[in-house]
């Protein structure tokens, strides 16, 4: 149950994340772009669940960096396929 916790938690994070990117763009509604953000969302979910099945406990302070880490993964994978010259 706390890896599924955690892995929901990353990826709330990732929707987060792309969520408020969208809002703050000004931009009507692009299901490609929110569609790839999802994408990157379930990647860092399961990416999340698989370090932390090697965990003992999952507290608070885990769920938090969960989330945060969700958000960097969706910020840091837009700005490196906008480096790239990707859409």
């Amino acid at each position: 149950m706390n890896l599924v916790l955690i892995a929901v938690a990353a990826f709330v994070g990732g929707m987060l994340a792309a969520f408020l990117g969208w809002l703050d763009s000004h931009e009507p509604w692009d299901s490609r772009k929110f569609g790839k953000s999802m994408g990157f969302a379930i990647l860092s979910a399961l990416g999340f669940a698989i370090g932390y099945s090697f965990s003992n406990s999952i507290g608070a302070r885990d769920i938090f960096i969960a989330i945060l880490a969700g958000a960097g993964v969706d910020a840091i994978s837009n700005r490196a396929i906008g480096a790239a010259g990707g859409k």
